[in-house]
């Protein structure tokens, strides 16, 4: 389908064909939702084992009864796996609740607030506050910010991550920039990986950035990789070390999409003057986490092997989903320029462009289709695509079958949604 070459009779043509096929779907009654990336029943039923896993026996390798009070900062057998996963001694490591976003809000509250060095250093000392929001992104980082106030800035991503020229050229103008949200293995939604040319450079913006800028290095794709032959992430921990810019950076990463995805165990891991900070506060709020779930995942995880032979089982899952929405997208749209998209070799997302001028469009036939996906804009801050052309699709819940059908009729809402715009220009 070229509508470049098309003329009117054949767009005409076209879009008669469309919408015949387009209604065919409306009366299946279909209810499918490829809106957020959560995991599926079958891949929670990989870590069942968790019920039980203590049989009664409640202390930790310390000797911790985790039913009580106390370690704030999580038990050690935890932490030394956060400190596996996010390549950092076990002291720089601060294990949480359930969630990492919850763990990425109180350190966002942290800076506004308190400050990591003193009250002067709070963010809310100065008359306004930026943020650095690669794009597309993910809409819940957009969220915090939004919700404490904080202008966000938009900066593109190139095939290794964030156009970095742009980055460095914006702090170093602007010292009201105090931090940048960055997902850097399998970003969300556009898959990409971080090049560790990219991540040394990201480590060394707290060279160049006003006082008290944090880059928010959210790895929650980190150990989600679709294939045994994965691209490796380099250590954003390592190059701050070598440039001295330790406490420019605040790592998260999380069990979410690993065991239960709303049991998890949440980690952040921090250079020891943000830790002092963060966990002051802390302690005001919380007497300590929920040891006894960090104590059952530890007993299911015992080290970082255990933890990857697991997500090789997720993987199986995972792979025939993606498989059949990239084969889709290749079928429809690889010999023309309707739409483009970017295949991820992890993480729970595809990231597909319209022309522009027609996400909006494509959303709205697919839901009334009854295929249910991400509003068009939520991959930008305050919801505005400029371009009104990304979309987010997330195949990981629905069944292989159903993922199937759904993209059938994505493909149909983006052709139909296509010849539309032609027919009026």
């Amino acid at each position: 389908m070229d509508l470049n070459q098309a003329s009117q009779e054949q767009l005409q043509q076209w879009q008669t064909q469309l919408q015949q096929e387009f209604e065919n779907f409306k009366t299946q009654g279909l209810q499918l939702d490829i809106t957020r990336g959560k995991p599926s029943s079958e891949q929670l039923d990989l870590s069942n084992q968790l019920d039980g896993i203590l049989a009664g026996h409640y202390n930790s390798s310390n000797g911790t009864d985790v039913r009580n009070y106390g370690g704030l900062d999580g038990l050690p057998e935890m932490k030394q796996l956060g400190a596996d996963i996010l390549s950092v001694p076990q002291e720089r490591i601060l294990v949480g609740g359930n969630s990492s976003l919850t763990l990425m809000f109180q350190a966002m509250m942290q800076a506004y607030f308190f400050g990591y060095a003193g009250p002067e250093s709070a963010w809310q000392q100065q008359d306004n506050v930026k943020f650095l929001c690669p794009v597309p992104g993910y809409d819940r980082h957009f969220a915090i910010c939004e919700h404490f106030g904080i202008e966000m800035l938009t900066v593109s991503m190139n095939e290794d991550g964030p156009d970095m020229d742009q980055v460095e050229t914006l702090i170093k103008a602007d010292p009201s920039i105090k931090g940048m949200w960055c997902v850097p293995k399998y970003s969300n939604p556009t898959g990409t990986v971080y090049s560790a040319a990219t991540i040394e450079r990201i480590a060394k913006l707290g060279q160049i950035a006003g006082e008290g800028f944090r880059v928010f290095w959210d790895n929650a794709y980190v150990l989600h990789d679709l294939n045994a032959n994965a691209p490796a992430l380099a250590s954003i921990a390592d190059y701050c070390q070598q440039h001295g810019t330790e406490d420019s950076v605040l790592q998260f990463a999380s069990t979410s999409k690993v065991s239960f995805a709303g049991a998890g165990v949440a980690f952040m891991a921090a250079s020891p003057n943000n830790l002092a900070a963060f966990k002051q506060t802390l302690s005001i709020a919380s007497i300590g986490p929920d040891k006894v779930n960090q104590l059952r995942h530890a007993k299911l995880f015992p080290d970082l092997a255990s933890l990857k032979a697991h997500m090789m089982k997720h993987a199986d899952l995972l792979r025939p989903r993606f498989e059949v929405v990239l084969n889709r997208l290749e079928e429809a749209f690889g010999d023309n320029d309707l739409g483009q998209w970017q295949s991820a070799a992890g993480g729970y997302f595809v990231s597909f462009d319209t022309r522009p001028g027609l996400a909006k469009r494509v959303v709205d036939l697919a839901a009334e289709a009854g295929v249910k996906l991400t509003p068009a804009g939520a991959t930008y801050p305050y919801g505005s695509d400029p371009q009104n052309s990304n979309i987010r699709i997330a195949p990981s819940v629905p069944t292989v079958d159903d993922v199937d059908l759904a993209m059938q009729v994505f493909v149909c809402a983006v052709k139909l949604a296509s010849v539309e715009q032609a027919l009026a220009a």
